[in-house]
């Protein structure tokens, strides 16, 4: 394969959108991905939330950037989108980072369509626990539908996708550039590129460290995501408990289902590695991890506040690492981590909190890649 422009390492959401990006701008690129399809590790396993600001009234950049790119993601991918269900916020009496009235006075601020729920929603929830519910404007994605259009859209773009092939090392190649070494069927091969885009989400500090580079600092939890059937009741509507210690409901589109996550009992193991810390695989955590589910813990909590939340059904669980910067611990931000030269002359670290978090990225590519000619 002749030198190429950019190689994304990782087929996940990023990888894919930010390879076509830059394909649509003439540049010759690649995708290398360990696994047999695209978008099956955390562009899969999450909450298949999109945000449009309501979750982050600690992080009003957060909350503001959502709002900027709800609309631009939802019109992109709206084939791909599933907003007709009844989405509603609770807040808290105890335990809430926030009240009612900041709340309300948040969404104002980051101009979020927001209103009181109606009466027969509110008492769904336990008047005693809850001290308002809110109706706001959010949409779930389906992530199989996803993956078959990203891969239509590459495969449209002349894009190669290197599926089954897994990103050994990369080094600075004689006379400039980087070569990956990447293998696949035992067989090993070198790729040369200008650029080299680490979007391997979880496994970031693996191609780092088996390249003899220095880690970034990043925290990894082994999370548990169940999916569930809603009682009759509750059909056709989602909710959120908050801000603190609390659990959301929300459709998972891909499954006809719903998740049910909990900030207490969602993540079973967490670490951090960076710098002067042991370096481990976190997929082979998983692999590892003692996986047992605790629906029945999150489903007693939530039935508290939405006591009709007892009747819902355990069907599955989805587990998967989830990976963020230790900063965001404190204000719950979800900030894009996008490193330059980590290490190397034209290697760059991507890692985004959010699926739309996804615009920031290509935003920040197109004010620095040249399109041919143009250099």
């Amino acid at each position: 394969m002749a030198e190429l422009d950019a190689i994304f390492v990782g087929g996940g959401f990023f990888g894919c959108a930010l390879a076509a990006h830059l394909r649509e701008r003439g540049q010759d690129v690649v995708v290398v991905e360990r696994a047999d399809r695209l978008l099956t590790r955390a562009s899969y396993n999450n909450q298949a939330r999109v945000h449009n600001g309501y979750h982050y009234p600690r992080s009003l950049l957060t909350a503001l950037r959502c709002r900027v790119n709800f609309p631009r993601f939802h019109a992109e991918f709206a084939d791909c989108m599933r907003d007709d269900f009844e989405k509603y916020y609770a807040v808290a009496t105890n335990g809430s980072k926030v009240t009612a009235a900041q709340f309300r006075q948040f969404c104002d601020r980051i101009e979020a369509p927001l209103s009181r729920a109606p009466a027969a929603v509110r008492r769904l929830f336990n008047p005693d626990l809850v001290e308002d519910v809110f109706a706001v404007r959010e949409i779930a994605f389906d992530a199989v539908r996803l993956r078959e259009r990203m891969a239509e859209r590459l495969a449209s773009l002349g894009v190669p996708v290197l599926l089954n092939t897994e990103a050994v090392a990369v080094a600075q190649a004689p006379g400039g550039g980087l070569e990956l070494v990447v293998e696949s069927a035992g067989s090993r091969e070198t790729l040369r590129a200008r650029a080299v885009y680490n979007c391997t989400y979880a496994r970031l500090n693996k191609l780092l460290v088996d390249s003899g580079l220095e880690p970034l600092r990043l925290k990894h939890e082994v999370t548990e995501m169940p999916l569930v059937e809603l009682p009759e009741g509750l059909a056709g509507k989602a909710f959120t408990i908050m801000c603190g210690p609390f659990f959301s409901v929300m459709p998972f589109p891909a499954r006809g289902l719903h998740t049910l996550s909990h900030v207490r009992y969602t993540p079973h193991a967490e670490w951090q590695e960076g710098p002067g810390l042991p370096a481990r695989d976190p997929y082979a955590v998983l692999a590892s991890a003692p996986l047992s589910t605790r629906f029945p813990h999150m489903v007693r909590d939530a039935e508290r506040y939405v006591p009709a939340l007892a009747a819902t059904r355990h069907v599955d669980s989805l587990w998967e690492m989830k990976t963020v910067l230790p900063q965001s611990e404190v204000d719950d931000s979800r900030p894009v981590l996008h490193r330059t030269d980590c290490g190397l002359p034209g290697l760059t670290c991507v890692l985004g909190g959010k699926i739309d978090n996804v615009y920031d990225m290509m935003d920040s590519l197109t004010a620095t890649v040249s399109t041919p000619g143009t250099q």
